[in-house]
């Protein structure tokens, strides 16, 4: 393989198969720019289990609102690469895998359209982000295609979780208002 296009930060230095900060190396001329968003062999190397099976765009018009903490079971659970390309969000991802050192252990990043960032979340991780500014929009690519009888979520503030978001959560959906407690979600395996 040529040389990554990308630099690849573990988020979980100390758990296997976890989170990784994915920071785009953009060729600059005097036209402009260009960066890759996704190479599937580069990101095969740490973790990206195959094919691309959807990719989806998601926009957030205000700073503080959430949107969280998302995942799939099996046999529908997914590896996303959740890419900003405007604004800027605090992006969390929580180990929920039942065997995993790490269980329950989460790790929150900034990632914004300026500095070229993405994180890739491993199969069992629930997701989840808050606007840092507004008019924040995000490209999700996915290993898995949506399933709504698998799909769950998470409690964005769950004391046994200790997520701490930086701004005031001032927009919540209904949906993920009354996501469960990790305690009360049953098992991930």
């Amino acid at each position: 393989m040529s040389a990554s296009p990308f630099t690849l930060t573990p988020l979980m230095p100390d758990c296997e198969s976890g989170p990784v900060l994915v920071q785009r190396k953009p060729f600059v001329d005097e036209r402009g720019a260009f960066a890759r968003i996704f190479c599937a062999e580069a990101l095969a190397e740490i973790g990206w289990p195959g094919p691309v099976a959807q990719i989806n765009h998601s926009r957030t018009s205000r700073a503080g609102t959430l949107r969280g903490m998302h995942y799939q079971r099996p046999p529908h659970a997914e590896a996303k690469l959740v890419v900003c390309i405007r604004g800027a969000v605090h992006d969390v991802a929580v180990d929920i895998r039942r065997d995993s050192p790490s269980r329950h252990a989460h790790v929150g990043v900034e990632l914004s359209a300026d500095a070229g960032t993405a994180i890739l979340i491993p199969e069992g991780f629930a997701h989840g982000f808050q606007a840092l500014t507004d008019d924040v929009e995000l490209i999700y690519i996915h290993s898995v295609a949506y399933n709504q009888q698998h799909e769950t979520g998470l409690r964005h503030d769950d004391p046994a979780l200790g997520i701490a978001w930086p701004l005031a959560v001032t927009g919540l959906s209904a949906r993920d208002a009354a996501h469960p407690v990790i305690a009360a979600a049953g098992q991930f395996s």
